[in-house]
Formats: C-alpha cells, structure tokens, sequence
C-alpha cells in the first residue's frame, strides 16, 4: 500500500499531510515548475508574488519573512547574511567559511559557497590568508580573524529557520537544498544517495530522509532500483541533448503564451540586468539569476500549467548545472550567452513575440553544443563540494 501512495504522490496526485498521523490525501496538480524553481528576491519592482511595490506599498516585514522562505537556498543564506553585515551585527574580525556558514544553516556546502562569494564580489566580506572570508573592520587596520560558532556570535535566524523543526516542516525545510546538491553533482558520474546519512547529515528521521528523495525522484533527479537503493546520475551527454531539444520545442511556445501578460517595464529591467553583467566577472549566482529572469519568471506567465511542468523536468538540471559550469566557462561563450538574452528582451520589447520564439529557440539549439563541451572537459568533483549523503558509484 505504502508503494502505491508514494507512486501516487511521484506523480504529483497525492500528498502527505505532515501531522502526527501519517494520511495521504488527493490534491490537485500542482505546477512542478513553481515547485522546482525558487524566485530570487527581485529588485525591480515587484515582491515575489508579482505585486507592484514601486514605493507606494513596501512588503511588511512578515511579508519579507514569509517570502525569503521562497528563495533558492544560497539566495536565503546570502539575503540573511548580507543583512548582518549591513547592520553591522556582525563582529570584527569573524570568520565566515563554508563549512561554518553551511553548518549554522543546516545545508551543504554548495549553496554556502555560493552566497559567500556573491557578498565578496558585494565588498561586504574580504579575503585573508586562511580558509574562507573575514567580516570587514570598521577601522582601516585588517581585524584579527577569529573563529567562532556563527549562532553564538551573533547570527540570528530567519524564525522558519530557527523554530524547532516540526516533522511536517522538516521535508519542505531541507529538499530545496539537497535538490540543488544533487542536481550541481550528477554531471560528474553517478551517485548513490545514503539514506542514512542524509537523515544524520539533516538530523532527520529516515521517514523525511526517504520522502526528500522519493520527491528527488518525482522530479527525474534520482531513481530507486530493485534493491531499494537510490542514484542519481551520471549526467551523460545523451540526457543533456535529450533536454535541450525537449526545451527549444517547448520554451518558444511558453514565451509565445507569455507575451500578452508581460510587463515592458519587468522586461526593461531584466535586459538591463543582463547589460551590466560582465562575462569575465560573473558568479554562480549571478548567472543562474539571469538565466531565471528569461527561462522561469519570464516564461512563468504561461497560463498552460501543464506545458510549464514538461519544460520544468528538462529545465531544473539544466539551470542548476550553471552553478558547476560557470568556473569553467570561456568568456566568448558567456557573451554569446548575454547577447541571446538581450536580442530576446529586444523582440519581446519592440512586441515582436515571433522574432523573440525563434530567437529563444536559436538560444537553445546553440546552446547545446558548447554544454556539450564543458561535460567533456569537466574536472573530478573536489571531495569538499560532495555532500557526505552522495557516494560515488560504479
């Protein structure tokens, strides 16, 4: 019975109700592709539920709260952070690595990375001779580093993060993190995904360990064999130009049904985050916020859910590979890459929604061949950047 309900809840039709006692019930489709892809906080214009806020009403503070939750998982980490530092909360001196930034969030170390090297290109951290970035001085003297539990030194947790974890709470808490994890590691082979150890790596039961990667598989990330055992991975150049077709027959459609409900002015802005980004200098982050503003918030003003949710399956490894490909991409590809992006903006702003479909599909057809080359000439995974719950398999 049990297998049968956690089919059922694969395919999107029934649901865990999370309360003490454990009943499933039947819901409607929900879209995979809102489910799969966290809205970085936007500053042009709107909160994170499409509302204007140009300075005539300013989301409240439980409005922030209640959005940050939304957010990727280093867009979390690195909006908490930023914060701090802002405030001055923050001592003098104090060391943020990965490890302890991971740690005091409960994530890997991925999404921590991510988001420290986003506030040092902000400035708001600096470099020193040992591992990881110090909280600058006020003074013009070099602080002295000191190593210390970020909670104890003064971080304060965002209340969904720091509230005693309840049961139902826990699996929603930690799957955007893992599904990132996972996703940035399978194009360096296959995977098995321990149980076990990601319930210790969470401090979770085995119950929320194994419904975090029954929704993995759900979502075409992971696979259970015969054995009872899950993988994920390898991502072999066959899947990545499996996805990229499946994406240029359906993204141009998507934008083509988005058109009618785009805003010029959300357009204006997103092209012109897209000018002022330099292809020599761009960060994981920054790279996977513009390919969301054209591939997800873009195109997520297609009414047809169901056509959201197919390109969403193909999307969600392809997007979050950028987080592994960045360090190895060449300038002149990333220029290509922004140009593309502009000449989209430009058709949809000049309302031409057919020049912006082929140009969308022009993107994604071109876009195939150099992934192609950066997973032939990708380097061993480092041990540090491998979560303890993912074991490398023949």
């Amino acid at each position: 019975m049990e297998s049968i309900v956690s089919s059922l809840e694969r395919d999107g039709l029934a649901g865990a109700n999370g309360g003490p006692v454990h009943r499933w019930i039947a819901k409607p489709t929900m879209s995979a592709y809102r489910m799969q892809y966290a809205i970085i906080a936007d500053r042009d214009g709107r909160d994170r539920k499409g509302r204007r806020n140009d300075g005539v009403s300013m989301p409240s503070q439980d409005q922030r709260a209640e959005d940050l939750k939304d957010e990727p998982l280093y867009g979390v980490i690195h909006s908490v952070l930023r914060d701090h530092l802002e405030r001055g909360a923050l001592m003098d001196g104090l060391v943020l690595g990965e490890a302890s930034v991971a740690r005091a969030f409960q994530t890997s170390r991925i999404p921590a990375s991510i988001a420290l090297k986003l506030l040092h290109k902000e400035g708001l951290i600096s470099d020193f001779d040992g591992r990881g970035y110090l909280v600058k001085g006020r003074r013009r003297s070099s602080p002295e580093p000191r190593r210390l539990d970020l909670l104890q030194a003064g971080l304060e947790l965002p209340a969904h993060l720091a509230e005693p974890r309840r049961v139902r709470n826990r699996r929603n808490h930690i799957y955007r993190g893992v599904e990132h994890s996972v996703a940035a590691c399978v194009v360096y082979g296959r995977f098995l995904l321990n149980e076990s150890a990601l319930a210790e790596h969470f401090s979770v039961s085995r119950t929320i360990a194994h419904e975090v990667l029954t929704q993995l598989e759900r979502t075409g990330i992971a696979v259970q064999d015969r054995n009872q055992r899950w993988y994920a991975g390898p991502l072999t150049p066959a899947d990545v130009a499996h996805h990229f077709e499946i994406r240029w027959l359906l993204e141009p459609e998507a934008l083509r049904q988005s058109f009618p409900h785009l805003s010029k002015g959300e357009l204006a802005r997103r092209r012109d985050r897209v000018r002022r980004a330099r292809a020599s200098q761009i960060e994981p982050g920054e790279l996977e916020r513009i390919e969301r503003d054209l591939h997800h918030d873009t195109l997520g003003h297609c009414p047809n859910t169901a056509l959201l949710e197919a390109i969403a399956r193909s999307q969600l490894v392809i997007v979050v590979i950028h987080s592994t490909f960045v360090s190895h991409q060449r300038t002149p590809e990333l220029l290509k890459m922004l140009a593309e992006h502009r000449q989209i903006y430009d058709a949809l702003l000049d309302g031409n929604s057919e020049s912006a479909a082929a140009a969308l599909e022009a993107h994604l057809r071109r876009s195939l061949r150099p992934n192609l080359e950066l997973l032939a000439r990708l380097e061993p995974l480092p041990d540090a950047h491998r979560p303890p719950y993912l074991v490398p398999a023949r």
